[in-house]
């Protein structure tokens, strides 16, 4: 047994930035971690041939180097060997009629696109692009504060002051609307929308829904100012560089050290008992990087001694499901559309606002999508070490599927466990990028599948394949994540924390929500 000032249940980069923080203030803090690797959703491995490094999970890694934490931490990351590739071309996509519109940093290369498609949305993006760095101090100050009353008091004012009650109005009826909403008031050519749409579904967003609009806003508009970064070497360069960093400042990290439980003693958390029968004590925090179903009856055997917590943390709502397809290839897709797709981090396959209103849709019902909404990252068009010389590796994101299937609306695969279909589906995925880039199949060198049960598999906190730990619709975000009156990393039990996508300011790579906890508990 050890006794520790703050104990990390979970190795995510939450957890890590958290502890980092904590041990460079002088806490004694060790970290647990399931896994042989630290990581969470940030992995990378050569998953289908030797010298090709996939990214298992993010790819994007621009919320990290836009961080707080990264701000504050920069020299000592670059010093742990964090090293990023800028991204100049950051997304596309590609549509049926043989067309494709792409975001570009050089606002001349995007601009010309937008004009081949209307000269009205051409104009107005260069307004919108004008005008972003006076939006995005407000979104980024709400998105960067601790969500509490205080700190939006504060977002409010300084918005109204600099704003006005109309810009106010404005911004907050971005905040409410559904993509289409915005995106039919601000562009014209279906294609645009399409494109920036597409956005909304990484976040759980379909076309539809409320409170999306704010995410292809915020990542066209960031794209459109900043590009776009990702890891050199793989996205997993942010978790080497915290490791290092909390281990110089004297963290410890455990790997295949499965917590059982969080023990607790009068109402207050006290240390971890791992499967082994191992304990260790927490004299000052215990900090959960889980998801939140994991807490009542599981970590928390008897509860939180909090009826209506322990209710909520059982029904916290996670996103439908993804699949994850792995390539190593021969060379790029060679996309009908423009060679110049070859450049881009992202190309979707997403051909409009209806169809990705049709796939959540099915999703959600069980089924399995006729046709998936498809993330296709080209991450060795920008950096060429992840594979050997004049190879590629080819990174799929297949939006939204149902972590239980009941059928398929395409009528060719019968019901069953993923473990038996997951293979079927993938083909069918890969399909749809064969018909943008005929001869993809005969490119592929390597291919390694996992099906959402197998993203749960390796990591709990993806529950049926949620890559993003949770929904973010209005009623589970902002003083609702991950449940009322919980918003700020706390739990009825003293001393015990949640960190990680499932709190405040939820998913992406910009560790927020474990940097602020930190420094809350540290005082600053």
């Amino acid at each position: 047994m050890s006794d520790f000032d703050a104990i990390f249940v979970g190795a995510g980069h939450n957890s890590l930035a958290c502890a980092t923080h904590l041990a460079l203030k002088g806490w004694k803090t060790a970290v647990f971690e399931r896994n042989p690797v630290s990581g969470g959703a940030v992995k990378t491995r050569e998953a289908t041939l030797p010298g090709f490094r996939h990214d298992l999970g993010a790819m994007n890694l621009s919320l990290f180097a836009g961080s707080a934490f990264h701000r504050k931490y920069a020299n000592e990351l670059k010093a742990a060997g964090l090293e990023f590739a800028p991204v100049a071309d950051c997304f596309a996509s590609v549509f049926p009629d043989g067309r494709w519109f792409g975001v570009s940093s050089d606002i001349e290369k995007t601009v010309a696109r937008l004009t081949e498609f209307s000269a009205e949305d051409a104009a107005t993006w260069r307004r919108l692009a004008g005008g972003f760095m006076g939006e995005a101090e407000h979104l980024f100050r709400l998105l960067g504060s601790p969500m509490s009353g205080r700190a939006l008091a504060g977002t409010a004012w300084n918005l109204w002051r600099k704003k006005g009650v109309s810009g106010a109005l404005d911004t907050g009826k971005l905040l409410l609307s559904s993509p289409r909403a915005w995106l039919d008031d601000t562009f014209a050519s279906p294609h645009v929308k399409a494109t920036l749409a597409a956005w909304g579904m990484h976040l759980d967003f379909a076309p539809d829904i409320a409170g999306g609009a704010v995410f292809p806003y915020l990542e066209s508009m960031a794209n459109q100012s900043f590009g776009m970064v990702i890891g050199k070497g793989g996205a997993d360069t942010i978790i080497m560089a915290l490791e290092g960093m909390l281990t110089a400042a004297g963290g410890r990290i455990f790997h295949n050290a499965d917590v059982a439980e969080i023990l607790t003693q009068d109402g207050k958390a006290t240390g971890i008992r791992l499967a082994d029968g191992e304990t260790h004590t927490a004299t000052k925090a215990l900090i959960a990087g889980v998801a939140p179903g994991a807490l009542p009856g599981k970590l928390l055997p008897k509860g939180s001694g909090n009826a209506g917590f322990d209710t909520a943390m059982k029904k916290f709502r996670h996103a439908p499901g993804t699949m994850m397809i792995h390539l190593a290839l021969d060379g790029l897709p060679d996309w009908t559309a423009g060679a110049e797709l070859k450049n881009f981090a992202y190309v979707h396959v997403a051909p409009s606002l209806d169809q990705m209103a049709k796939t959540y849709a099915q999703a959600v019902a069980g089924l399995l999508p006729d046709e998936p909404v498809l993330v296709v990252g080209q991450p060795t068009a920008i950096d060429p070490s992840r594979a050997p010389e004049g190879k590629h590796v080819l990174w799929v994101q297949v939006r939204a599927l149902p972590a239980e299937v009941r059928g398929d609306a395409a009528g060719t695969i019968a019901p069953g466990h993923w473990d038996a279909i997951k293979d079927a589906y993938a083909d069918r995925a890969l399909a749809l990028i064969e018909k943008n880039a005929p001869g993809l199949a005969q490119k592929i060198l390597g291919r390694m599948v996992f099906s959402p049960i197998d993203l749960e598999r390796d990591n709990p906190n993806l529950v049926g394949g949620d890559q993003i730990c949770g929904s973010h619709h209005i009623a589970q975000n902002f003083l609702f994540r991950p449940a009322p009156g919980f918003a700020a990393w706390n739990t009825p039990v003293r001393n015990l924390h949640l960190v990680g996508a499932a709190t405040w300011p939820g998913a992406g790579t910009g560790a927020g929500s474990g940097f602020m906890l930190a420094q809350r508990l540290a005082g600053a």
